[in-house]
This record gives structure tokens, sequence and C-alpha cells, in this order.
């Protein structure tokens, strides 16, 4: 079987919206489009300004999808976004917007196989590893 499909982060948030502005700060970008529990009849009072499904577009053409968690949300080393620049000065620039309020795992540095490489955890608890391959 050959499949082909294309794949998404889906990220369940404390704060979807927080979250998305803080992506379009650090990394450039804008919400494609919002919907929320009160578009959905019968919704209860509580939850209806929560966000259900949010779609971010970030550094590029890269695309996030986004929802308010209804329960504990736990991330931390259960997975990694990666983003590879083509200009170390991009890199970099995403690389300390990212690490605002978050904590650095490996410093951006020049690796021993030619590429820039760092990770940071942003303050929303998500690791990124930046990449720049010359």
């Amino acid at each position: 079987m050959n499949m082909k499909a294309n794949l998404t982060p889906y990220i369940v948030s404390t704060d979807a919206r927080a979250q998305a502005e803080f992506y379009i700060q650090a990394l450039g970008g804008e919400i494609q489009s919002v919907m929320t529990h009160s578009e959905l009849p019968g919704a209860a009072e509580e939850i209806k300004d929560k966000v259900m499904h949010m779609v971010l577009s970030v550094a590029g053409e890269n695309v996030l999808f986004l929802s308010d968690a209804f329960g504990p949300v736990g991330t931390e080393g259960s997975i990694a976004f990666g983003l590879n620049f083509g200009d170390v000065d991009m890199a970099r620039q995403a690389f300390a917007n990212l690490a605002e309020g978050g904590t650095v795992i490996y410093s951006l540095e020049l690796q021993p196989w030619g590429a820039h490489y760092g990770e940071v955890v942003d303050k929303f608890g998500i690791k990124w590893m930046i990449v720049q391959q010359g």
C-alpha cells in the first residue's frame, strides 16, 4: 500500500488564542479561521467562547491547527516541531522569538554535520527544533 497524505500538527492548548498570537509574533503568520463552540447548537454557556478549531499559518506556508482543551494539557517531551530555514539570521530570529518566556535546550549553533541546530521549549511547552542548512 502506497499512502500519500499531508501532516498537520494539531495543538490542544490551555489558551489557543494566546498561543496563536505568540506564534504569529515569533514566526510571522496569521489566523486563517476560528470556530468557537458558540457556532454549534446547544453549546454550554461556559464553553461558547472556547476555540473548537483554529487554522494558523506560520513561517511561510506551514499550517498548525489549535483548539482549547477541556482538561489538563501535557505535551512535554511528547512532540516536537522542526523548522528548517534557508537563512541563518532568520533561524536565529525564530529561535530567539520562541525562546522568549521558554527554555533553551540546545543553543542554536553550527554543528559538526554542517548545519545550525538548536532546540527550545516555548512558554506553552512545545518543543521546537530549529535548523538552518546552507
